[in-house]
């Protein structure tokens, strides 16, 4: 089974059809969002996906910066993903993973 995508597609719109249930609902995914407060700056980043991270002037900007930051990084790792593809069968399906905590 492939997705077939557009690179057309704005990426958020993407990001969010791309994680959307075959029922019709948002699937929802759980990162670890970590936010440290730097003189007059807070910086946040996403502990399990490198180059994910962002920086606002209050907390709360940080962390809308940071979805959106991890909403871009998804949309394009499957882009990229899907224009490299060149297999004879492609298998594309969910993964759930523990921590082990």
């Amino acid at each position: 089974m492939q997705c077939e995508t557009s690179l057309a597609t704005p990426p958020l719109q993407l990001a969010k059809e791309n994680f959307s249930s075959k029922n019709g609902g948002d699937m929802k995914t759980q990162f670890t969002a970590v936010y440290e407060k730097r003189d007059k700056w807070y910086v946040g980043y996403v502990e399990e996906i490198p180059g994910v991270n962002t920086q606002g002037r209050t907390l709360a900007e940080a962390k809308r910066n940071l979805k959106e930051a991890l909403n871009l990084i998804l949309a394009a790792n499957r882009d990229l993903s899907q224009k490299y593809l060149k297999a004879e069968e492609i298998v594309r399906e969910p993964i759930l993973v523990g921590t082990g905590k």
